[in-house]
């Protein structure tokens, strides 16, 4: 695997949008790509086999929850991550800024990094952006994120560019850090809020600085859809072409559609796995409730135009059945199904740029969404 080098091969574009390779040290990624979330070292209630089988090429872990339990010096001395929790495959882990800023009571920030107390034991800790690498070192990750912090929404502009110009030095301070080697990449990630002019001016400076990838954050924090649009468009044109691009945290599939539009390469999200386990389903016809009354005599599956296990074995009826009864399966079951879902519309979206029929697959897929659900009993109880 180390004779592989970290590479990103633009095939093709469709208008705006991208298809590309992505080579890393475990694998290649198609893109435009959705990771799954296996925040702290597990896609909740999936085998790693399992999210393969959905499509999945890449998954994502989070640099805190695992820095805190079980420990990267741990993970490290079991073989690493892919080693660890038994996925080949390439994955991708976040420094933690999201999870810091989530945390707003428990942590301080200063020019060095950050201190703040784990929300598992109170226990007290420190994140600097050297320690941030060298935490996703140890973990092994093919895709290291450098420390930035997540900039508050809403937030005046003084306070969000002085939040994007800590976010830059901490950028440099990582990129120092980092130890180059075949295979393996750092991404840097746009900061700014919802104000065009600071996003331009970050991704002027982490471009500056060089990075392998380019991620943009601090969306998908509460602003409406065309105020995130709005920010990808003043973003992505000042990011090299040559380089993955990736939106971080934003998962919806019209989100994703958009955003494709707009020239992003990889997305990750809870939604997914998170509605799985509480008993929604994504289809092409909509969201839907499985808890509803009015699936527990329908012996339809959830999509019946969809392919995976779930919607190949088992019925809606017995689906309900099991979210109702709180069985384990049943979260397994939506979880495999959501994730298929996702692998599916990336594929047709990679597809439809092939083709150059994006805007088309687009439009079609949205509106086959917002028809809704149908079926012998229509109405929700």
């Amino acid at each position: 695997m180390s004779g592989r080098r970290f590479h990103f091969t633009h095939k093709t574009s469709d208008g705006n949008t991208r298809l590309g390779q992505l080579e890393t040290a475990h694998g290649a990624i198609q893109t435009p790509a959705f990771m799954p979330v296996g925040t702290a070292a597990t896609v909740k209630a999936m085998t790693p086999e399992a999210v393969a089988r959905t499509g999945a090429e890449i998954v994502l872990a989070n640099t805190y929850h695992l820095m805190l339990r079980p420990g990267p010096e741990r993970i490290a001395g079991l073989g690493g991550l892919h080693t660890f929790m038994n996925w080949p495959g390439p994955i991708l882990t976040d420094s933690g800024g999201y999870q810091v800023w989530s945390l707003a009571k428990l942590r301080k920030i200063t020019e060095e990094g950050v201190t703040f107390q784990s929300h598992i034991d109170g226990s007290a800790h420190e994140l600097t952006p050297e320690r941030a690498i060298k935490i996703q070192e140890l973990l092994d990750s093919d895709i290291t994120m450098v420390l930035d912090e997540c900039t508050d929404y809403p937030a005046m502009e003084k306070d969000a560019e002085k939040s994007m110009q800590l976010s830059l030095r901490w950028a440099e301070r990582c990129k120092t850090a980092f130890h180059a080697r075949p295979g393996y990449g750092l991404f840097g990630i746009v900061q700014g809020g919802m104000y065009p002019k600071l996003r331009a001016a970050c991704a002027d400076g982490l471009v500056g600085i060089g990075f392998d990838g380019y991620a943009i954050g601090g969306l998908s924090v509460g602003e409406p859809r065309d105020e995130m649009f709005a920010m990808l468009d003043a973003t992505t044109k000042h990011l090299p072409a040559d380089k993955p691009r990736y939106l971080m945290g934003v998962g919806r599939p019209e989100d994703i559609l958009g955003a494709v539009a707009r020239g992003i390469d990889m997305f990750d999200c809870v939604l997914p796995t998170r509605s799985g386990r509480n008993g929604k389903a994504f289809t092409r016809r909509g969201e839907i409730n499985i808890r509803n009354a009015r699936h527990a005599d329908d012996p339809r599956p959830l999509d019946e135009n969809c392919a995976c296990p779930t919607c190949a074995d088992y019925s809606r009826a017995y689906l309900h059945h099991l979210v109702k009864s709180e069985e384990i399966l049943g979260c397994t079951l939506m979880t495999g199904h959501n994730l298929h879902f996702y692998q599916d519309l990336m594929s047709g979206i990679r597809e439809a740029i092939t083709e150059n029929n994006f805007e088309n697959f687009s439009t079609n897929f949205l509106d086959q969404m917002s028809k809704g659900d149908i079926g012998p009993h229509s109405i929700e109880v």
